[in-house]
């Protein structure tokens, strides 16, 4: 059965109406992933959030009385609440208060799979909490299961502050170790030198679809926030039979918890050791461009934004082509991932983009050095064979990478670069 949610939102008088009402739909969209049924919506206008009730008192007066007449559970407030805000409202509406924030982690304790992935979420709930257990005793005994309550669990929380500070540095060298196990299989990655893409974007912007798409991958796919949570990595081939790695990662949105981004660090990271990253945007998204700029300043939070891309696109059936906004400082394509024609388009220009970053040669290596060819064939993007001299050698074209261990079989037949 879902919880009656109330969502509660609060407009600044510098922030713009679109940008409210964007952040608004988001949390709509948050408490339906979480599995809520939204029973009603108040705003409220002000120059600044009013330090004990966030709303102001006639506002919560309001809020009161829409709780009991809807016979609401929960309360969604569309910011990060102190814990002193959370406790007034609390005891003035007698209902369950969470924030943007907890309704956040708490979609992502759901979501995690891995156990790294459980460890992140967890330790970026405990990470939230700390700070606010001052003064919760009320608030945190009404918890009894819902939104707002997966994960660690919060019974004694309020009162052992030393226990959690210890459960926290227990994941922190429980990350620790498995982030040993990550880097050896990166420079595992690095040594076989494997390119690998990155699919980044939105959250819900289609990027496992892309990758189920492009790698026939067992992926959730589904209409909801953050419907990926834990990093996946497939095999997947371009149009010249040159493999690659495809990653798939964690959605990004607006005001992304802080205490996430550090718990999750390791894992957004990954999106650093790409060759080529794939920025998947939602066509169809009135807020495109702002979900884009968004992405964007996270990439250069992480010291991504160096990295070349493609911009995707994506959902373009979905979309009024004549808004489409057209990003024209990296690759682009309009596609629908739904559309064979378009995948296979987009592989194209993925070959096109990488082939940008490698070598081109040509070469001809007598038929006898089967060894040669055979490593030339497997480690080289070949876009040419051909059969020369009475069958005595082969002429190939094609790209490497500019650092390879290949370059030995290039100088050894002093290839044309």
């Amino acid at each position: 059965m879902k919880e009656q949610v109330i969502m509660v939102g609060c407009r600044l008088n510098d922030q713009s109406v679109s940008s409210f009402h964007m952040s608004m739909d988001e949390l709509k969209a948050l408490v339906h992933t979480a599995n809520g049924d939204i029973v009603d919506e108040l705003v409220q206008v002000r120059e600044r959030p009013d330090p004990a009730t966030y709303i102001g008192k006639g506002k919560l007066q309001e809020l009161s009385e829409a709780a009991a007449e809807k016979q609401a559970d929960l309360i969604v407030f569309n910011d990060e609440l102190s814990a002193g805000q959370v406790k007034n409202i609390d005891e003035y509406v007698n209902v369950r208060v969470i924030d943007r924030t907890q309704l956040i982690l708490d979609i992502f304790a759901a979501r995690a799979h891995t156990k790294e992935g459980k460890i992140q979420v967890e330790l970026a709930q405990l990470m939230y909490l700390l700070p606010r257990l001052s003064g919760q005793g009320q608030v945190l005994s009404r918890l009894g299961g819902g939104i707002g309550t997966r994960g660690p669990g919060e019974t004694k929380l309020e009162t052992d502050r030393r226990h959690i500070q210890r459960r926290m540095d227990d994941l922190k060298k429980q990350l620790k170790d498995i982030q040993a196990h990550r880097e050896s299989y990166r420079k595992n990655r690095q040594k076989n030198k494997v390119v690998q893409f990155a699919l980044v974007g939105y959250t819900n912007a289609g990027k496992s679809t892309l990758l189920h798409q492009l790698t026939n991958a067992d992926t959730f796919q589904e209409d909801l926030l953050f419907a990926t949570l834990d990093p996946l990595t497939r095999q997947a081939e371009l149009p010249s039979g040159y493999p690659i790695l495809l990653t798939d990662t964690v959605g990004f949105i607006r005001d992304l918890p802080t205490t996430l981004i550090a718990a999750f660090r390791s894992t957004l990271e990954e999106v650093k050791e790409a060759d080529v990253l794939l920025h998947v945007v939602d066509a169809s998204h009135p807020e495109a461009e702002e979900q884009m700029e968004t992405v964007d300043k996270l990439l250069m939070d992480l010291n991504a934004h160096m990295i070349p891309s493609i911009t995707i696109f994506n959902k373009i059936d979905q979309a009024d082509t004549s808004s489409v906004y057209i990003k024209n400082d990296a690759p682009s394509i309009t596609m629908s991932a739904f559309r064979e024609e378009d995948v296979e388009d987009l592989l194209h220009l993925m070959e096109k983009t990488l082939q940008d970053q490698m070598k081109y040669f040509q070469v001809e290596i007598p038929a006898e050095d089967g060894k040669s060819i055979a490593d030339l064939k497997r480690f080289a993007m070949i876009t040419e064979e051909k059969v020369k001299e009475n069958d005595s050698q082969f002429l190939y074209k094609g790209f490497v990478l500019k650092e390879h261990p290949i370059h030995r079989v290039l100088k050894q037949y002093r290839a044309m670069m």
